[in-house]
């Protein structure tokens, strides 16, 4: 096992640094060794250093005692499973959070998002997709994690968007809807941030992927399709009549606050 990773035998093993520099720590939770060692090899060759965990149980002493940076938790585990896992961490903890599932199922990820997961991937995944999703939710957390001053946070901090009914506040990444919250992965709130930034103006599907993957990182164009038909659905769940988010076909989609 090399330098910047846990032995997942041994998890409670210092994380060693190659440099003076501190390496930004991820957490990897999933009872697949397979999966960890892949991800683990993906994500030291981007620069971070890893702690792997094969149980739920195990895990949540080690984050809580001496928290990563972010961690990656699979849902489906022995002895305590992703979400149980989210719930106990969450009672005592912000630490950022992305849930990895080969269930295709929309109540999970609902559920794990109120919980307060950050961001949710199925499996089969992509290693940069997932470093891509990594990279854009360590960034949203880089002023509270360096400590900023309130003044500090509030400069550097992106500018809360409001229109009409809508109110997004991308430092806590808090969507409201009428005053009521809907829960979005990070992918859906910027193809939502990059929509109503702009009420009314088109845009493509390849100006959307610009926006939610800036990481250079390939998908297909109707992955976004898919994005807009789980938002509106999740903002169908707080207003049924809910109709902000238009569709041109042929050419994008376009926010309406009216």
């Amino acid at each position: 096992m090399s330098e910047g990773t846990t032995d997942p035998e041994d998890p409670s093993a210092p994380v060693m640094a190659d440099s003076d520099t501190r390496k930004l720590q991820i957490a990897l939770v999933d009872d697949d060794r397979n999966i960890l060692t892949t991800v683990s090899i993906a994500l030291q060759a981007e620069g971070f250093a890893t702690r792997l965990y094969s149980d739920g149980e195990t895990a949540l002493k080690a984050l809580l005692d001496n928290p990563p940076d972010l961690a990656v938790f699979d849902i489906k585990m022995p002895k305590m499973d992703g979400m149980e896992l989210l719930r106990h961490l969450r009672a005592q903890s912000a630490l950022p959070v992305i849930f990895l599932t080969s269930k295709d199922d929309e109540s999970d990820e609902e559920a794990g998002l109120q919980l307060g997961a950050d961001d949710y991937i199925a499996k089969p995944f992509s290693l940069r997709l997932l470093i891509a999703r990594i990279r854009a939710i360590l960034r949203r957390a880089e002023p509270l994690a360096a400590g900023a001053s309130a003044a500090t946070q509030a400069e550097s901090a992106p500018a809360n968007l409001t229109r009409g009914r809508l109110f997004m506040d991308p430092a806590r990444h808090q969507v409201t809807w009428g005053g009521e919250a809907v829960s979005l992965t990070v992918t859906e709130f910027l193809i939502l941030e990059a929509l109503a930034i702009r009420p009314g103006v088109i845009k493509s599907r390849n100006q959307l992927m610009d926006a939610a993957y800036p990481d250079d990182v390939f998908v297909d164009d109707r992955t976004v399709d898919s994005h807009i038909k789980r938002m509106r659905r999740k903002f169908r769940l707080v207003d049924p009549t809910f109709d902000g988010i238009e569709t041109l076909y042929g050419a994008g989609y376009s926010f309406t606050d009216g």
